[in-house]
C-alpha cells in the first residue's frame, strides 16, 4: 500500500482533486492530527449490478421497519462511525477529517445515508460523490441489519442516478458477503478515470422523498 504523512494544509478542493486521481486520506487515530494519503494495490468496489441481498435482508428491507433519510444528519452519522464497535476499538476518524468533509457535506459533495427507528439513528453511512463516482467512507450500526439497509438504499439511489463506480476502498468479509470485489490498482485507476468523467444525479430521488423498501429493491 503506497502512503504519504501530510501535515500541510488540505483543503476541500485538493481533497476531491485526490479523490479524482485514486487518493484517500486516513490517519493514524482519532487523536492524530496528521492524515496520509492512501493508494492501495488492489482496490474494493461494489459493482452495482451485483450486489447480494439475501432473502432476510430483502424482507427487512421491504418491511420498511427502518426510516431512510439522506443529508439530515451528518454530525451523528461521523459519530456513528467514528464510535468503538465489537471488533473496532478506534478510529482514524480525526478533527480534521470531521472539518474537511463537513465543508464538502455544506456543497453538497458528501452524502449520508441514515437509518431511523424509534430508538433514534441506528445506523448509516456516508461518502463522496464526484461525478459518476461514489466513494464509500464509512459505515455504523447499533441494530441488526441496519447498515446492510443503508447501502442497499445508497446502491438503488446510485443505479438509478446512473452512477458507474462505488468505491469501498478495501474488500472486508463482511462487505465481501454483499458483493464487494478487490481489483489491482491499474483497472481501478481506469474504471475511476472513466466514472468522475461522467454525469451523474445522486438526486434521481428527490431530496426529501420518503423511498419505501419496495421501491429500493426495485431500482437494484
Amino acid at each position: 500500500m503506497a502512503h504519504a504523512r501530510d501535515r500541510s494544509e488540505i483543503t476541500p478542493d485538493i481533497l476531491l482533486r485526490a479523490y479524482s486521481v485514486g487518493l484517500f486520506p486516513m490517519a493514524e487515530s482519532a487523536d492524530d492530527p496528521s492524515l496520509f494519503w492512501v493508494d492501495p494495490e488492489e482496490r474494493g468496489i461494489f459493482p452495482l449490478d451485483r450486489l447480494i441481498v439475501s432473502r432476510s435482508l430483502a424482507k427487512t428491507v421491504r418491511s420498511d421497519r427502518f426510516e431512510i433519510r439522506v443529508d439530515t444528519a451528518y454530525e451523528a452519522v461521523l459519530d456513528g462511525c467514528a464510535a468503538a464497535a465489537p471488533g473496532r476499538d478506534g478510529t482514524w476518524i480525526n478533527a480534521r477529517i470531521r472539518t474537511l468533509y463537513r465543508a464538502l457535506f455544506d456543497q453538497g459533495q458528501v452524502h449520508t445515508i441514515e437509518v431511523w427507528s424509534e430508538n433514534g439513528l441506528v445506523g448509516g453511512l456516508y461518502g463522496v460523490a464526484i461525478g459518476a463516482a461514489f466513494f464509500g467512507e464509512s459505515m455504523f450500526h447499533r441494530e441488526r441489519d441496519a447498515s446492510k439497509v443503508a447501502l442497499v438504499h445508497l446502491v438503488a439511489r446510485l443505479r438509478l442516478g446512473r452512477f458507474r463506480l462505488l468505491d469501498t476502498q478495501f474488500v472486508t468479509d463482511h462487505l465481501a458477503t454483499l458483493g464487494a470485489i478487490a481489483i489491482p490498482k491499474e483497472a481501478y485507476h481506469l474504471l475511476l478515470a472513466d466514472a468522475v468523467a461522467r454525469p451523474a444525479d445522486f438526486w434521481a430521488w428527490p431530496k426529501g422523498e420518503a423511498i419505501s423498501g419496495v421501491r429500493a429493491l426495485e431500482a437494484l
